[in-house]
């Protein structure tokens, strides 16, 4: 929008010239000289335009790319750690904690298995990657197997993964920690009835309580959701989505 609103600008400036001498000298050439400048001024700033947004399209591409890039890195390495651990164990015979790593590997393999199947790409996406943003909140996640968000419509799947990515962010700047200390915040996704329930509590100091349940209040005003304070002395906060899967 403010790409055409300044291609009309340069075009209003530009014309001046030609607009001068045709309300000067009244002839058919000037008139034609008008035409032509304007053509050509709207096909070269429609070039600029164009150009403009293959640049932030591929600006954007890149940003996803190198994000993609980090969470597989980033999954590589806690693969890898896993392994590693589960390698030692069994190398020092530790069978009952060999087993306890690999119910764990497993417990984890089904979370994530479970947020890739969300249906929502936007959600999953900034779910799966968080853990890279190195960022001093933990997100835990909790999602009831019976959870199918792609059979939402694309506004209200849109607006419910905005809504979700914006109360996390709000949470992520509103504790209070000492350096090097992480926070940690459990999201949990369920279906009751006819609504989806997505839980949000916090584990450690969150600063102004208010503050932090006016931001949220504020990212569900008018929408097709409602925000609930589970307990007015704690950070936990539950989000209802009326829906019918």
């Amino acid at each position: 929008m403010k790409s055409w609103k300044t291609l009309l600008a340069i075009i209003a400036l530009t014309v001046v010239i030609p607009l001068y001498f045709v309300i000067l000298d009244k002839s058919l050439i000037w008139g034609i000289v008008l035409v032509l400048w304007v053509a050509a001024v709207l096909a070269g700033g429609f070039v600029v335009i164009t150009r403009r947004w293959e640049k932030q399209e591929q600006a954007l591409l890149r940003s996803f790319e190198e994000t993609a890039i980090r969470t597989l890195n980033h999954h590589r390495h806690d693969w890898m750690n896993d392994l590693q651990i589960l390698y030692g164990y069994i190398q020092l015979g530790k069978i009952d904690k060999a087993v306890q790593c690999v119910d764990r590997i497993k417990e984890r393999m089904n979370q994530e298995s479970k947020i890739s199947k969300l249906g929502i790409p936007s959600l999953v996406f900034y779910l799966q990657s968080f853990r890279t943003s190195n960022s001093n909140l933990e997100l835990e996640i909790a999602v009831d197997q019976h959870m199918q968000l792609e059979k939402l419509s694309p506004q209200d799947g849109a607006e419910l993964a905005a809504v979700i990515m914006q109360t996390i962010r709000a949470y992520q700047y509103s504790g209070k920690i000492s350096w090097g200390d992480t926070r940690k915040l459990l999201l949990s996704l369920r279906q009751d009835g006819q609504e989806i329930i997505v839980s949000f509590e916090e584990d450690g100091s969150i600063g102004s309580s208010e503050l932090l349940k006016e931001q949220i209040y504020n990212v569900v005003q008018g929408k097709r959701m409602k925000a609930e304070q589970i307990h007015p002395s704690h950070a936990s906060f539950e989000l209802r989505v009326p829906c019918e899967l």
